[in-house]
């Protein structure tokens, strides 16, 4: 749903419309909330670059005109892909996106 929402709206209409529904199951349910704030900006990062509709593609073709838009398209999903490995690996182990809050304010986790 989130990367869906990228196509059309920057990242922070995305939070302010979506985080009073998702947010109060989500805490209920004992999900770390960071952890979910991490996975949540990336898919929304995600949703600005990915085709065929992101808002960024239309960004780098207004900036850069004479590179044709398949080009930028192609060009962009490297990026969706690795962006998609790193939030299946955020799901498969979320200590990772914790580490360095843990580090950071090791008494409150």
């Amino acid at each position: 749903m989130v990367i869906v929402l990228g196509f059309f709206l920057p990242p922070v209409s995305i939070i302010l419309m979506t985080a009073p529904i998702i947010l109060p199951p989500l805490k209920a349910a004992g999900f770390d909330l960071v952890w979910f704030g991490v996975v949540m900006t990336i898919t929304m990062e995600m949703g600005l670059i990915h085709p065929p509709v992101g808002l960024n593609i239309f960004v780098i073709k207004n900036i850069a005109p004479d590179i044709p838009l398949s080009d930028i398209i192609w060009g962009t999903l490297p990026f969706v892909i690795l962006m998609a490995v790193a939030i299946l690996i955020l799901c498969l182990v979320p200590g990772i996106a914790m580490w360095l809050p843990n580090v950071l304010l090791p008494t409150t986790r």
